[in-house]
């Protein structure tokens, strides 16, 4: 039986997120329900790839990511971005980023660390509704959850119609847009389609469960791409 210690915890609205470890894996947890794991990382890397699939073409892809988690989609962006390109995470907690500069740094290879990226401690959704006309190639959300039946009405910060609205006024044409849920969310394609995006859905095994990316492009002069996980 694995035996885990606790790293470091901090209280949250949801309950204590705590980052924990076996000697081998790293898992973050919150109230006791395990978020992710230092193993299984196949949809948090499927959802950059799609993401940023079409943009790495570009010289210098200006690319928002809402969520820092253990790192992993900022990982998988820059090993996807060329040299000139700039990551902004968005992220809620301090103490997720002093886990990601700390104790998790080896196993993402120094994500943080890399010169393109830079992390905001903040909301993702206030910076989106801050960001001026066309300020991002591509933004992935990766957040708790994801969209689910709760997130459907109107007013939700991240996958409401205003919001989805929000991020496709934030993005240049023909940029992506590309969401991370935990489960499928029947209706949420259709709400991104009348935001103007052109939309995809790209089912992800991530070690035991299957979690789902949402790909949208903003409809503009870049096609969408037909890249696969």
């Amino acid at each position: 039986m694995r035996k885990w210690s606790t790293v470091d915890a901090v209280p949250t609205d949801d309950g204590v997120l705590e980052l924990r470890h076996d000697g081998s894996t790293f898992i973050i947890t919150i109230a006791g329900r395990v978020l992710m794991s230092s193993t299984a990382r196949r949809s948090e890397e499927a959802l950059a790839t799609l993401g940023c699939a079409t943009v790495r073409r570009q010289p210098a892809p200006r690319v928002l990511i809402g969520g820092l988690g253990m790192a992993w989609t900022l990982r998988a962006a820059l090993d996807t971005l060329p040299p000139a390109a700039s990551v902004t995470v968005a992220e809620l907690t301090p103490t997720v980023l002093e886990w990601c500069r700390g104790p998790l740094a080896p196993v993402t290879n120094g994500a943080v660390h890399d010169p393109r990226a830079s992390v905001v401690l903040g909301d993702v959704a206030k910076v989106i509704a801050d960001s001026p006309p066309h300020a991002w190639d591509a933004i992935l959300l990766d957040l708790y959850e994801g969209p689910h039946a709760a997130t459907q009405r109107r007013d939700d910060p991240f996958y409401g119609r205003a919001a989805l609205s929000r991020s496709h006024r934030a993005l240049a044409p023909g940029g992506t847009f590309a969401v991370w849920a935990e489960d499928p969310d029947p209706g949420f394609p259709d709400r991104m389609k009348q935001a103007g995006f052109t939309v995809s859905t790209h089912r992800v095994s991530n070690g035991g469960r299957t979690h789902i990316v949402y790909e949208g492009v903003a409809k503009g002069r870049r096609q969408m791409s037909n890249v696969t996980p």
